[in-house]
């Protein structure tokens, strides 16, 4: 038997052993599905889709002008005569050509919608509160800031958002994500940053007063690790402030 007649179980049992560690691996929920490539993927689709289009339209209007121009003599032509089926066939079959791509890139969409709304269970989740005019950002150990965020690279990040006072918008261009925040309702949104060392501006989307255009944060992507010192010293800070707060309240009973 040849060689390489030899070496087809192995390759097969290689193929099979790589598919079902990649199903594992999706299954456990390790693979992210990062909604703003998908955002990318599906603008170009439509670009494209709007550009042939527009290209055939605009060549069949060039065609019919030149061929239907209005002649000397006040010329009077004569157009072919259609079967029934025919007619049908040519408002029908253009109609499905064009339509098909239209409800491919409506199907795409509302996938990617649906994918975007399954949030990562392994996630970084903080309380986003919005008020005019800030973005104050709550984290799991108490910690908080304003207009700023610190998030670590390649882990998913769910804020949960909610407003003080009226309607506000987050909206991160670079992760292709935007969502209301509103008193009295908590909306969500989620997005995965990549490149260490990188600042994603932040905008309020929705005009809440005056001041609107100063609504501004930014997003500070760190490594883990470098991540993870930063949480854990503010945390701590955060757990002796309280500590202190608690000992002069303590204190002050006391003495009365």
């Amino acid at each position: 038997m040849h060689k390489t007649t030899k070496r087809i179980p192995l390759i097969l049992a290689g193929m099979l052993a790589a598919t079902a560690a990649w199903a594992e691996k999706t299954a456990s929920g390790s693979v992210i599905k990062d909604p703003a490539a998908g955002w990318d993927h599906l603008w170009r689709e439509v670009i494209i889709d709007i550009t042939i289009i527009g290209i055939l339209f605009a060549l069949m209007t060039a065609y019919f002008i030149w061929k239907y121009r209005r002649r000397p003599g006040n010329e009077v032509g004569n157009g072919p005569k259609l079967s029934a089926a025919a007619a049908v066939a040519w408002v029908v079959i253009p109609t499905f050509v064009f339509l098909s791509d239209d409800l491919y890139v409506a199907a795409n969409g509302w996938q990617l919608w649906n994918n975007y709304r399954e949030v990562p269970a392994d996630r970084l989740e903080i309380q986003l509160e919005t008020g005019m005019y800030s973005f104050d950002y709550t984290y799991p150990n108490g910690v908080r800031t304003q207009n700023e965020l610190k998030v670590p690279a390649g882990k998913p990040v769910l804020l949960r958002m909610t407003s003080r006072d009226t309607l506000h918008n987050h909206f991160i261009p670079d992760f292709r994500v935007k969502e209301d925040s509103m008193p009295g309702r908590v909306t969500y949104l989620w997005f995965l940053p990549k490149e260490v060392g990188k600042e994603h501006v932040v905008t309020c989307a929705s005009y809440c007063g005056v001041m609107h255009s100063y609504m501004a944060s930014k997003i500070v992507v760190l490594a883990p690790e470098e991540f993870r010192a930063w949480y854990d010293q503010e945390g701590s800070k955060q757990g002796g402030s309280i500590k202190t707060v608690a000992e002069n309240k303590a204190a002050t009973a006391s003495k009365s």
